[in-house]
């Protein structure tokens, strides 16, 4: 059948195809209606006909002429007929796919700046990151940020109006505007690769086209702000994660934690590639959050052996991330860290103490983490017990399985 094909086509185009839209129309919904259509039109047309030649260009043919046709409809009202003629299945040629792809970075880059508009609430730019650049749903972009859908649709619907009513350019800023953007934009493109690194929904915790895309969107900020560490630090800190996601899911998809990974499979050439980044940044002795990131994954990185990572230098950095970016998230990775270095002891009062405060309710990796600890120290009922928290509240299937695992070990 070739439903699924078509299906893993479209989800892969999607982005490319939705930027390079919203570019040449200016509204996100326009946009958006017009590849739905074309969407829906390959579903109709490839089962009967077979795939094209150049199913991206394809769909950009479909894509841009339905759009054309809704602008008209705009200015004129409806015009019924049986079969529009934008909607034809099109005579391609294959070499459109090539001057697509030339332009896709520049596009996806001008939409990220578009959505981290100062006018935007920070909360919308993320959300209308997800749907565009991720391809995520409303109810997918709606379980990363723990709220109702309804509250979602309503954030990504008053965003695509700001755009629309302000007259928020589809571009790039001039240079003297970029500063006001830039820790959105890297926030942005950060949250982007973490989606794909351990994805909020589906079967799959790593998407590899979303990592990619993010380290690629990254590449392109540290040649745009040259002078910016921070864009440098969060590229390396991209690369030294993604060297390890062949290693972070075994053969019946659950987690592997970092120290059970089979360290040879990581890629040393983007972790050498991450270190050059890494040192290039901090040679700038401007140091922010994601240089600090990237230092701690540079750490684990350059560990030949679990045993051997520096667990003392790591809870440090943590303590420099905590006074950079304070967040219960964060304190929660330094309490581990802070563990690993002196002793789970240590690390488990400071968690109790943030179970106490209350703001990581409803966050699996809080009870996880506790669970840890206590079977670190041999407390395996009470480890059991936090565990069955943690799966209580756990999405990816990838991580559920990884839990059940440890919870059948504590017997």
């Amino acid at each position: 059948m070739l439903t699924p094909i078509i299906d893993g086509i479209c989800r892969a185009e999607g982005p490319r195809l939705l930027a390079s839209l919203i570019r040449r129309v200016g509204d996100f919904e326009l946009a958006e209606d017009a590849m739905q259509d074309a969407f829906a039109k390959a579903l109709e047309v490839w089962p009967a006909q077979g795939l094209p030649a150049a199913p991206a260009a394809w769909l950009t043919t479909v894509a841009r002429r339905r759009a054309v046709d809704l602008l008209r409809r705009r200015a004129t009202g409806p015009v019924y007929t049986d079969e529009p003629p934008d909607m034809a299945a099109p005579e391609v040629d294959a070499t459109l796919v090539v001057a697509e792809a030339s332009a896709v970075e520049d596009d996806r880059l001008r939409l990220v700046f578009t959505c981290c508009h100062p006018a935007i609430a920070q909360p919308a730019q993320m959300a209308l990151a997800l749907r565009t650049l991720c391809g995520l749903s409303t109810r997918e972009i709606a379980r990363a940020f723990l709220e109702p859908e309804a509250t979602t649709a309503q954030r990504l619907v008053r965003a695509k109006r700001k755009i629309l009513d302000a007259r928020i350019p589809f571009e790039v800023p001039s240079r003297e505007l970029l500063p006001e953007r830039l820790q959105a934009v890297l926030g942005v493109v950060y949250l982007v690769f973490n989606e794909g690194y351990a994805s909020t929904e589906g079967d799959c915790l790593v998407r590899t086209d979303i990592c990619s895309e993010a380290i690629r969107l990254g590449r392109l900020l540290a040649e745009l702000l040259p002078d910016e560490p921070e864009a440098q630090g969060l590229l390396a800190l991209m690369l030294l994660h993604d060297a390890r996601r062949a290693t972070r899911i075994d053969a019946s998809g659950a987690l592997i934690p970092l120290e059970e990974q089979d360290r040879s499979r990581w890629q040393r050439a983007e972790i050498a590639d991450g270190l050059a980044v890494l040192e290039a940044a901090l040679r700038r002795r401007r140091r922010g959050p994601y240089q600090l990131q990237a230092a701690i994954a540079a750490l684990h990185a350059e560990a030949e052996r679990a045993e051997a990572t520096d667990w003392e230098q790591i809870a440090a950095l943590y303590a420099g991330l905590l006074g950079e970016q304070p967040s219960p998230v964060v304190e929660l990775n330094a309490a581990v860290a802070l563990a690993m270095a002196r002793g789970a002891e240590q690390g488990l009062a400071w968690i109790e103490r943030l179970e106490q405060g209350g703001e990581l309710a409803g966050y699996h990796l809080l009870p996880a983490a506790r669970a840890d600890l206590l079977r670190r120290l041999g407390r395996l009922p009470e480890a059991a017990a936090s565990y069955r928290s943690a799966l209580a509240l756990v999405r990816s299937p990838a991580e559920r399985l990884y839990l059940q695992r440890r919870l059948a070990a504590c017997g």
